[in-house]
């Protein structure tokens, strides 16, 4: 008669946290023995030996550390998502929304580390962990904020890595790992995408076969007749703030995104920008600027910062000619840079 292990992590853990950590939890945390967890599993004891040692060997990552930390003093409400006493009661369904909403700052943190350059920079005395790279003029762009809770849990699954976990900011790049579950997140995305129809369809083929970096990027690599670079980081910044805050809109509850008034058509809608991290004020955000960029311009932003279309693609559904797309984008951010600066400090990048 098989005997279940007296506690079991496994149960009760979000789909998040993969399963050698589950047994490496209940063997230290909990007291269950290796061959209890080997019969539960239906696997030789060795398998789990191995699992517990290859956790425990992993503890000098800060991030991978810190998780286990807290899974392990919080055993009873044995979860990542479960930090405060009120949220041990709360219904299943919260528990599934907050899951969700690790899955999504996952994989937007993915989606920032694939991109050339890209590391998270995380520091013992830093609340939030950042994404950041190096941009053409030797300075560093900051790409994206992610909560400590989602750091660990990139660190948990091996989606990041680091070589240095020593150090006094320990820097983190996406694994191979983290670029198939990227790819994982893409695909399960692909049903409750909402938008325009046509831009997202290409967006969304273009991103499946290979998540790569915004087409901000490359232009900023490039030099113009002067020998500077094409887009300047200020220019870059403006259009990864756009970025940052479409993403987040996303975030929120699945209802339709209007993005179609703000294409060549135009609109006469007037938006009003909103304070706050929430997925709601991010969306209001975004309109805002876009309603300020105008038809023409909102659009090619809306492309190519938010969908990541590339230039290409923009200017053959745009009807432009070839390389007049570029122009028109610097243009573009040109007056997004202007639109956040009005806004003073609320124009900065979120964090």
């Amino acid at each position: 008669m098989r005997t279940e292990p007296r506690f079991m992590v496994a149960r009760v853990l979000p789909e998040l946290v993969p399963q050698p950590v589950r047994h490496y939890l209940d063997h230290t945390a909990a007291g269950t023995s290796i061959r209890a967890l080997a019969r539960a599993a239906e696997v030789h004891a060795s398998t789990i030996l191995r699992q517990v040692r290859r956790i425990e060997n992993r503890r000098d990552d800060p991030l991978v550390d810190a998780a286990l930390r807290r899974l392990s003093e919080n055993s009873d409400a044995a979860s990542l998502l479960q930090q405060e006493p009120c949220m041990i009661q709360t219904p299943r369904t919260h528990a599934h929304e907050e899951q969700q909403r690790i899955s999504a700052e996952c994989s937007r943190a993915l989606r920032r580390l694939v991109e050339t350059g890209a590391v998270l920079a995380v520091a013992q005395d830093m609340e939030m962990a950042v994404v950041v790279r190096d941009a053409p003029d030797g300075s560093t762009t900051r790409s994206a904020v992610v909560g400590q809770d989602v750091a660990q849990v990139l660190a948990l699954n091996d989606w990041i890595a680091t070589d240095n976990p020593d150090a006094r900011v320990v820097k983190y790049r996406v694994t191979a790992a983290g670029r198939h579950q990227l790819r994982a997140f893409m695909a399960s995305d692909e049903n409750r995408a909402t938008g325009m129809a046509e831009v997202r369809a290409s967006f969304d083929h273009a991103r499946a076969l290979a998540p790569a970096e915004s087409p901000l990027n490359g232009l900023a690599r490039r030099r113009d007749k002067d020998g500077k670079p094409f887009l300047s980081t200020a220019l870059v910044r403006a259009g990864e703030r756009l970025r940052e805050d479409f993403e987040l809109a996303q975030m929120g509850p699945r209802v339709t995104q209007d993005w179609d008034s703000f294409l060549t058509a135009g609109t006469t809608q007037t938006h009003t920008s909103a304070p706050g991290n929430s997925p709601a004020a991010a969306d209001a955000r975004v309109k805002a600027a876009l309603a300020d960029l105008g038809p023409g311009l909102a659009d090619i932003a809306l492309r190519c910062c938010c969908f990541l279309e590339g230039m290409e693609t923009t200017e053959k559904h745009m009807g432009w000619s070839a390389r007049s797309g570029k122009i028109v984008l610097r243009i573009a951010l040109q007056r997004l840079r202007l639109h956040y600066d009005s806004l003073g400090q609320a124009g900065k990048m979120i964090g």
